[in-house]
């Protein structure tokens, strides 16, 4: 570079604004010009050990702090929530309760048998109490709503409220239509469809008193969308689609967040496929060659286990779930797919 160059271009730059001293600091080069060097910030060249933006200066952002952001697999932690399930003595009920459990949450198992059956008492014994969660029976039969609704009371104010609900209770009765009686179908309908009725209300009825916007889980079934082939079953199958019905309605109702705060309240079905539960166990029992037909009618070819539910109940109760509502979760191996 020449002199002459060399002093314009020296003269330009002392008409400029003097160069802060940082966060650039001068470096010497040739000719006595000086370049800006890059700011020195514990932001720049390494990886914030906290990814969550709120905890980094660096990051604008405007998320909420109740927002769960860089924890893993945070929405299915269920640490410090309450819930019930009805029906939670055994089968399904029981291994849904389980899957709220092994997710942090404190749950009571709801049935009308006085003591706790063999199997919960095993389901109790593998609770790991490191991980937050625990497991209670209460005796309680869904078709008395005086004491549901008194049981759901209690157990809401220990807790300062109710975080969720599963409704697993039911019964079965095979049975052609010409010979149900008027008491066969009431009894039906007091337990499957009543019941569960009963169940969510006196849920909902807590969930608004504490304003805990939480999540109520109706179990239907795909009886309740089809005739269920090889089983004469159609007070059963009606009170299922009935479930599913209940759900949608429920749902318009209790879903929209109020002015004083209540509501935001989410219901939702999920519709089993053909499971391997004590309740089905009887049924083979009573159909000889029903088993197998069903395997048939199956595109994964088996019946479903209780333990490949346990996720959908533990997404459907999380937040993971938070933009769902009068849902129906089909789970049936394909079943329902031909």
């Amino acid at each position: 570079m020449s002199s002459v160059t060399s002093r314009r271009v020296v003269s330009a730059l002392s008409h400029r604004a003097p160069v802060r001293a940082h966060p650039f600091r001068a470096l010497p080069v040739l000719g006595g010009l000086t370049v800006p060097r890059a700011p020195t910030s514990r932001h720049y060249g390494t990886k914030p050990k906290n990814p969550d933006p709120r905890e980094n200066p660096a990051i604008e952002t405007k998320l909420p702090r109740e927002t769960n952001v860089g924890k893993q697999f945070s929405q299915f932690n269920l640490a410090g929530k309450t819930f019930v399930v009805t029906g939670g003595a055994q089968g399904l009920g029981l291994a849904l309760a389980e899957a709220l459990v092994e997710a942090g949450g404190k749950v009571y198992c709801l049935d009308r048998s006085e003591q706790a059956s063999a199997d919960w008492e095993k389901a109790k014994s593998r609770v790991v109490p490191e991980w937050g969660g625990s497991l209670n029976y209460r005796q309680q039969d869904v078709t008395d709503d005086a004491g549901l609704n008194d049981l759901m009371g209690e157990i809401a104010k220990e807790h300062n409220g109710l975080d969720g609900v599963i409704a697993a209770a039911g019964i079965q009765q095979i049975s052609p239509a010409l010979e149900y009686s008027v008491s066969d179908v009431e009894k039906m309908l007091s337990v499957n469809y009543t019941g569960v009725l009963r169940t969510a209300t006196a849920a909902a009825r807590q969930m608004f008193k504490y304003k805990s916007r939480g999540s109520i889980c109706l179990i239907a079934s795909i009886s309740g969308m089809e005739a269920n082939k090889g089983l004469v079953s159609p007070v059963y199958n009606s009170t299922k689609a009935a479930v599913i019905q209940l759900a949608r309605n429920l749902a318009m109702e209790w879903s929209p967040i109020k002015k004083d705060g209540t509501g935001g309240i989410r219901i939702n079905c999920i519709s089993p496929g053909h499971i391997l539960t004590p309740m089905v166990a009887k049924n083979f029992e009573e159909v000889p060659g029903l088993r197998e037909e069903w395997e048939r009618e199956i595109m994964m070819g088996r019946l479903a286990e209780v333990h490949e539910f346990k996720g959908a109940a533990l997404f459907l109760l999380g937040s993971a779930s938070s933009y769902m509502t009068g849902s129906n979760l089909v789970i049936d191996g394909g079943h329902s797919s031909w």
